[in-house]
Formats: C-alpha cells, sequence, structure tokens
C-alpha cells in the first residue's frame, strides 16, 4: 500500500529535498520553525526514513519506483497526497 503524506508533508518534504533548512520552509510557508521541524518528522516516519539526506536522495535501489498517483511531477516512493477527503 502506498504511503500518504498530507499535502503540507509533501510540499514540506519536496523543500527539503531542494535543500532547505526549517528556518527558511518555515519562512517559505509562513509557518513557525517548530511546525516545520514537525512536519519533516512526521514526513520521515512515513516513509520509514531516518534522515533528511536520505528524503533529498529518495530510493536508493535501482528499481522503478511505483506511481500510485494520476501523471503529473514524479513522486517518489509510491507517495499518495492526502487531500483529507474521502
Amino acid at each position: 500500500m502506498p504511503v500518504k503524506l498530507t499535502k503540507r508533508e509533501r510540499e514540506v518534504a519536496e523543500l527539503v529535498a531542494a535543500g532547505m533548512s526549517n528556518k527558511d520552509i518555515a519562512a517559505k510557508l509562513v509557518i513557525a520553525p517548530r511546525t516545520a521541524e514537525n512536519h519533516v518528522s512526521r514526513a520521515l516516519a512515513k516513509l520509514g526514513l531516518t534522515s533528511r539526506s536520505q528524503l533529498a536522495v529518495g530510493p536508493t535501489n535501482n528499481a522503478p519506483c511505483p506511481r500510485s498517483d494520476p501523471p503529473g511531477p514524479y513522486r517518489p516512493w509510491g507517495v499518495q497526497i492526502d487531500s483529507g477527503f474521502e
């Protein structure tokens, strides 16, 4: 079953992957640095990762990542965005 990140967790994960610090993410998204840190922690936990660098690198094997979402931007780890509506 694919991992589900909230829209905000996905957004923060993409900013981490782009090399931004929690402080930079907080400023960009107009949230508290602690809130950014919490989003990063939850995204890492849901993806089974232990470091920000793993988030930036993505999958380490050569197998293609499963796609679990409609065509669009590449989404590593088979992540789905949880819209909150089901």
